[in-house]
């Protein structure tokens, strides 16, 4: 399993970025959350088979269709904290 904390940065708020990456962890089959952070980026925790984690974290440079992604950051999260299904966190 890989579990990561992905920061996207760019025009990624009020353009459905938060539902279309919850659709798109669940139809990997992807546990976590993504939230909007108060710097106007998002944040995704993802947790998953490696082969899934890293096709989101390839979608996040794309991200929904009005966004325009200008950074992604990933750092691997070694927490233990286990979730058991993919939501929209409310900042």
């Amino acid at each position: 399993m890989k579990r990561v904390l992905i920061n996207v940065n760019g025009k990624v708020q009020g353009v459905c970025f938060r539902r279309f990456a919850l659709s798109k962890a669940q139809e990997l089959g992807l546990t976590g959350y993504v939230s909007n952070i108060e710097d106007g980026s998002v944040n995704i925790l993802a947790q998953g088979a490696f082969p899934s984690v890293d096709s989101l974290i390839d979608w996040c440079h794309i991200g929904s269709p009005q966004a325009q992604v200008t950074r992604v950051l990933v750092e691997e999260d070694e927490a233990d904290e286990i979730y058991l299904d993919f939501s929209i966190v409310q900042s």
